[in-house]
């Protein structure tokens, strides 16, 4: 901390922007990334305090149930009752006595007396000076729910899961698995790109990036794909500024690697922003193919042109449009292949937006399948005869995966499901009994994907 910081008796820097990127979230239902992005790119704080206020904004969402069951220990009322940026401050509080070893309680404790002060609420200083207090005192005494015994107050209030969820994820597979996936949720993510294979090879790019990431290894499944660890920003390399280089989730590229567009071909992507699998489309094709990336927002369709411009495309055209709607007026001929990579709940990816467990409601999904369903029915109508459609999500509940396309199956006769034998040696191994492709994080140290491939019969 700064000396004039500390005369004032000022919290730091770091721990007053996590605050209040947690309160935009749980106030005004920010987007944690966006919300911390903006925030960082204002702060001038140096690289250490931005990955510490990067830990602490995730980590307190990550952890916010088991957070909350050891805090109402500690209360003498009702956590969801207390003024909600006095609920923030104590669970970033708590989140530094739990969950950090790099902390002292000491510090954890005055620092976060020192935010609420800061904030205006000084009339809660001793509230949450003697709350947080007793937790550094308590916390390790505290039992949590266990799982043999109570299996969903153990995900629930041990594992940081939102109640409906737990039941769902339980109700799917299992107390075993449930409880695996949600520790899988937990934790933080590899960073992953996708080389452009229109300037790089694997082998080249895992060369020029391994100083800068020396835990860099090519990825067990992906192609194109290399997985640089767990530390740094991929997003400000010289590699990535080159368009060498694409931030993208191993189980992202396997969509990609699932609908294996060729080289020469046209191929529509329904729902494209911000373009992550675009791109790696528009580097399959290459230069004598053409993608065509659509999307209902003018604004997100900024970020495919954005991200084509830095990796170099120039096959890529992009139309504002509701996919929803019928898109047999698009023109031209019919397309060799369409990828719809539908909007859903995001359950799969719960490691790098902790932020949507808490955002998404129960009633969201059936909201969402009626959009998939919609989405899908207008994709179908522009593949040409023995062409291929895949339906794809970042989510692992089946009312947005699985029933979704066999409703889609039994309503349109032309279309099947690909034979497992027809499908790339790349996604194999993650493709089930039902010919579809399923990433999870407990079992691929990726985000959770459905994925499944339609062949158009005529």
């Amino acid at each position: 901390m700064r000396g004039d910081d500390r005369r004032r008796g000022a919290p730091t820097r770091t721990r007053l922007l996590a605050l209040r990127v947690l309160e935009r979230v749980q106030r005004a239902g920010a987007f944690a990334d966006i919300a911390l992005s903006h925030a960082l790119s204002r702060s001038g704080l140096s690289a250490p305090d931005r990955a510490f206020a990067t830990e602490l904004v995730y980590g307190t969402l990550r952890w916010r149930g088991r957070i909350d069951y050891l805090l109402e220990q500690c209360l003498d009322r009702d956590l969801e009752k207390l003024e909600p940026l006095v609920a923030t401050a104590l669970r970033l509080g708590a989140y530094q006595l739990v969950f950090t070893n790099s902390v002292p309680a000491t510090a954890a404790v005055d620092e976060s007396v020192r935010c609420v002060r800061a904030a205006g609420v000084e009339r809660a200083t001793g509230l949450v000076n003697a709350v947080l207090r007793r937790l550094a005192a308590e916390h390790t005494r505290i039992p949590l729910p266990e799982l043999d015994s109570d299996p969903v107050d153990h995900l629930v209030h041990a594992l940081s899961l939102p109640r409906w969820i737990a039941k769902r994820w339980l109700s799917i597979y299992g107390p075993t698995e449930a409880s695996a996936l949600a520790r899988a949720s937990n934790e933080p993510p590899p960073l992953t790109v996708r080389v452009n294979r229109q300037r790089r090879s694997v082998a080249e790019l895992l060369a020029e990036v391994s100083e800068r990431f020396p835990d860099a290894v090519r990825c067990q499944l992906a192609l194109d794909g290399i997985q640089l660890g767990r530390r740094g920003n991929p997003g400000l390399d010289p590699g990535f500024l080159s368009g060498h280089f694409t931030v993208q989730d191993e189980a992202s590229q396997l969509v990609v690697g699932l609908l294996d567009p060729a080289p020469g071909e046209r191929v529509l992507d329904v729902c494209a922003a911000p373009g992550g699998k675009a791109t790696a489309i528009a580097e399959r094709v290459g230069g004598e193919g053409r993608v065509l990336a659509l999307d209902r927002h003018a604004r997100r369709l900024g970020l495919v042109s954005r991200s084509a411009r830095r990796l170099g495309l120039d096959n890529i055209d992009c139309a504002e449009r509701d996919a929803t709607r019928p898109l047999i007026d698009l023109g031209g001929t019919p397309f060799d292949r369409v990828l719809v990579d539908a909007p859903c709940s995001g359950l799969g990816t719960l490691r790098r937006h902790p932020d949507a467990r808490w955002r998404v409601q129960p009633g969201d999904p059936d909201k969402l399948a009626a959009i998939q369903a919609a989405l899908l029915r207008s994709a179908a109508e522009v593949v040409k005869p023995g062409g291929t459609l895949v339906y794809s999500t970042c989510t692992v509940l089946p009312e947005e995966n699985e029933w979704i396309v066999e409703a889609f199956l039994k309503s349109t006769p032309n279309f099947a499901l690909s034979a497992t034998s027809e499908l790339p040696t790349e996604v194999r191994s993650v493709v089930g009994s039902d010919r579809a492709l399923r990433c999870l994080p407990h079992r691929h140290d990726a985000d959770g994907f459905f994925a499944a491939r339609l062949e158009r019969l005529t």
